[in-house]
């Protein structure tokens, strides 16, 4: 028997007894008291004092050291950790000895006792009495190494909360961005709705959906790709102001900054156009940053990142300039299309835009460090914008994407309302889909007919949230922002082991991961 076994088989023997002597697994326990509320309300006591205060905290066994006739224990709640002590002559005949036969770490328990502070200095709960709340089965892991497996921990989040306390830190400061971004777009008068998950036609960004199927109504649906088309349908009638925190779902590529499941936030208002847009973007940036760590600036992968507007802007053929080292406004068509080949740059298609789309992400995208707004983007990349009001070539439409650390953190447009060349370029969109281009969006005819009914003037942008706070928090991949990421199940590494006569190792893993890079709302 291994010991891992040995432990669970003793847990269970343990539990056994108990259920002859109490119910190991009580509906309730009266909570009044909490880890860091007492060690910060009590800090001032002296070593060796106690208080007359009674607290009532319950919590997971972390760590026992039982020297006899007293035993230490470290207590985890919500809010963090704190040592309670069971003695002999203070604690309750029944308690201590229950405590000291049936016990073990992972166990919750209740514990009703005085205040003190120790004499090295801690604060401590001396226990009158307790009570077992859960009889944990499983042991944790070793409480020196812990729980240091990337994949394990994200597989095992749960595992991951107990043994890694910062790791909950990075969640609770996720909470709190998410208030503070609430907090400013309700003082400027929006209004946050929510939009469908499952759609029967998808659209609204760039990517290839996910395909289910109604049973009641014999359909096939799609998880949603964007809420973007029903933002501007509550345009239309008649909301000026409009935003949604929503998951957008994309059968696309898994990396560092990709999940299949993701949180999009997306906003619109009326009468406004990408410059606005501009400016509230990276409003939402420093007033989040400033909320929650209370600074403008933050620390990702050995950097200084500088939030404070406003930020950089640049065209993309400005950026290609730079960091490509070519002039494409001064190119012909075919100069970029030979540049192109030369690079062995892969482009969607071989046309001015698309060319200078891919000479983008190839030169430039990952050089951008500090927070910067690419802006006039070509026509070709999106069916949904404002064709540039300056550019009389109609090469450029008025969309920008902010890129920071080599990463694009959102997407905004001046929004295209003219009914006819909306229909005109998503009729374009049918057709590439029909032809095989799997992130085309289908037409959908109740769009255009609000289109038809009247759209004013409209700015709208997307923020990536799970990007957002991987910045603020600086995490260097979204998993370790999102508590559930999605982990190849199993039992499909265990029958591709079966298949191969190998297991593969996590970095053969990591390195087979698709890195397909979707770059549309």
């Amino acid at each position: 028997m291994s010991r891992f076994d040995q432990i669970t088989s003793e847990r269970k023997r343990k539990l056994d007894e108990l259920r002859k002597i109490i119910n190991p697994y009580p509906y309730s326990f009266d909570v009044k008291h909490y880890s860091e509320l007492i060690k910060d309300c009590y800090k001032h006591l002296k070593s060796d004092e106690r208080t007359k205060e009674k607290a009532a905290l319950a919590g997971r066994v972390l760590t026992i050291r039982d020297i006899g006739k007293i035993i230490f224990a470290n207590v985890q709640d919500g809010q963090g950790k704190i040592q309670v002590i069971l003695q002999k002559e203070e604690t309750e005949k029944q308690s201590f000895e229950l405590f000291k036969k049936f016990i073990d770490t992972g166990d919750f328990i209740g514990v009703h006792g005085t205040i003190m502070k120790t004499r090295t200095g801690e604060i401590s709960v001396l226990v009158k009495k307790f009570e077992l709340l859960s009889k944990a089965l499983l042991p944790l892991p070793e409480k020196w190494h812990g729980l240091q497996d990337d994949e394990e921990r994200y597989r095992k989040r749960y595992l991951d909360l107990i043994m890694n306390p910062d790791v909950k830190k990075v969640f609770d400061k996720r909470a709190a961005i998410l208030e503070a971004i609430r907090e400013l777009l309700k003082k400027k008068n929006f209004t946050e709705v929510e939009t469908p998950y499952l759609q029967t036609l998808y659209g609204g960004a760039a990517a290839k959906p996910f395909k289910t199927h109604l049973n009641a109504l014999d359909i096939n649906l799609f998880l949603a790709v964007s809420p973007e088309l029903y933002l501007k349908r509550l345009i239309v009638g008649g909301y000026d102001k409009v935003y949604t925190i929503s998951r957008n779902f994309r059968n696309e590529g898994i990396d560092r900054w990709h999940n299949p499941e993701f949180t999009m936030m997306e906003i619109y208002e009326s009468y406004k156009d990408y410059n606005d847009m501009m400016n509230l973007f990276e409003e939402i940036y420093e007033y989040a940053a400033k909320k929650v760590n209370g600074s403008n600036k933050v620390e990702f992968r050995g950097k200084t990142i500088d939030f404070k507007r406003p930020w950089k802007r640049m065209t993309m053929a400005a950026a290609v300039k730079k960091f490509a080292e070519i002039d494409i406004e001064k190119m012909s068509d075919k100069e970029i299309s030979q540049f192109i080949k030369k690079n062995h740059i892969e482009s969607k298609e071989d046309n001015w835009g698309w060319n200078v789309q891919a000479i983008f992400d190839h030169f430039c995208e990952d050089k951008i460090e500090q927070p910067t707004f690419i802006i006039d983007h070509p026509l070709v990349t999106t069916p949904l914008c404002k064709s540039h009001r300056e550019d009389k070539l109609c090469r450029t439409i008025e969309r920008f994407e902010p890129f920071c650390m080599g990463a694009e953190l959102g997407n905004a447009y001046s929004e295209l309302n003219d009914p006819e060349v909306q229909r005109r370029l998503l009729e374009e969109q049918q057709r590439m889909l029909k032809k095989g281009d799997e992130e085309a969006n289908p037409l959908d005819e109740d769009f255009l007919e609000a289109m038809e009914i009247g759209m004013p003037p409209t700015g709208g942008l997307g923020l990536g949230i799970d990007r957002m706070i991987m910045l603020l928090t600086g995490q260097d991949s979204i998993k370790e922002v999102i508590l559930f990421p999605f982990m190849k199940p199993i039992n499909a590494e265990e029958n591709k082991e079966e298949k191969h006569g190998k297991k593969d190792s996590k970095k053969e893993h990591d390195k087979n991961e698709t890195k397909k890079d979707s770059k549309k709302r």
